[in-house]
């Protein structure tokens, strides 16, 4: 069911005043000392239930592989993202104290962006390669901690629906920190709120697939591609979008000799001749 204009109002309104009143309490108990780990755990988490219940979303998790995460290993997850829904829906469903690698423009949002900051979620700026080599090191050093490090591979939210390209820094930092990579389709958040809309659905219903963990440490950077491929493909069949094709699967079809004998012919005939002029003495 779409949201009347009343709805959205209210939807929008109890984000803000969610978030707003979230990203306040941590930064007032971390500046206290009061906060622990394990506390903005189950903040986050009451925060996410919140916005997902406001848009009258139900959800269920399919974890056929009985992932668990298990404390003193290295995890970073791995999924699809095309909706804010997203964000909320994998707080709500996983466990561990989960933190979003995102793009440091968040950061400069006012109380929400200091909020983030004291809730140890890491920014990498995309924009300056060595600035982003320094944000990986400091996700390294949280997932050292025992922070389960989130990444969207495709390093930004798809405005389509289907996965995009994917950036190999989650996987660069998977490889050096040896960690388990747990691939997550999620299905059905991209039609609650469409791109560059404020059209929401209400009473939709979406999943969330956790796939076979892959471990890192047995790939180098120079089989890179090959783990990427092997995530790519087990996140595109998680989600639901195994009929597109792969980036790291694209069909290759030799061209048939006579083709490419009719297409030389044809760029000589079309080939303007050069004029040349004699030099001038």
């Amino acid at each position: 069911m779409k949201a009347n204009r009343l709805q959205r109002f209210m939807i929008i309104f109890k984000t803000l005043a969610l978030t707003l009143w979230i990203s306040l309490e941590v930064i007032y108990k971390v500046h206290r000392r009061s906060e622990t780990r394990q506390a903005c755990d189950r903040r986050l988490r009451w925060w996410s239930t919140r916005l997902l219940n406001n848009l009258r979303l139900s959800y269920a998790v399919q974890n056929p592989h009985q992932v668990r995460f298990q404390p003193g290993k290295p995890y970073i997850i791995m999924s699809n993202h095309s909706s804010l829904c997203d964000i909320p829906l994998i707080f709500a469903t996983m466990p561990g104290s989960i933190r979003m690698l995102t793009k440091k423009e968040l950061f400069d949002v006012p109380i929400w962006g200091l909020g983030m900051k004291r809730a140890e979620f890491i920014s990498i700026d995309r924009n300056n390669r060595r600035q982003a080599i320094q944000d990986l090191k400091e996700a390294q050093k949280k997932m050292e901690s025992g922070i389960i490090l989130w990444v969207a591979p495709e390093g930004t939210r798809s405005t389509t629906g289907k996965l995009g390209p994917f950036k190999k820094g989650g996987f660069v930092l998977a490889v050096r920190t040896g960690a388990t990579i747990v691939p997550v389709g999620i299905r059905g958040a991209f039609n609650v709120l469409p791109p560059k809309t404020l059209d929401f659905l209400l009473g939709e219903h979406a999943e969330v697939h956790i796939g076979e963990p892959v471990d890192a440490s047995q790939f180098s950077n120079k089989t890179l591609a090959q783990l990427m491929g092997q995530v790519e493909q087990s996140i595109r069949r998680l989600a639901g979008l195994e009929r597109e094709t792969s980036q790291h699967d694209q069909p290759s079809f030799p061209q048939p000799v006579d083709a490419r004998l009719e297409s030389d012919h044809t760029a000589r005939r079309l080939q303007k001749p050069v004029l040349r002029l004699p030099d001038q003495e």
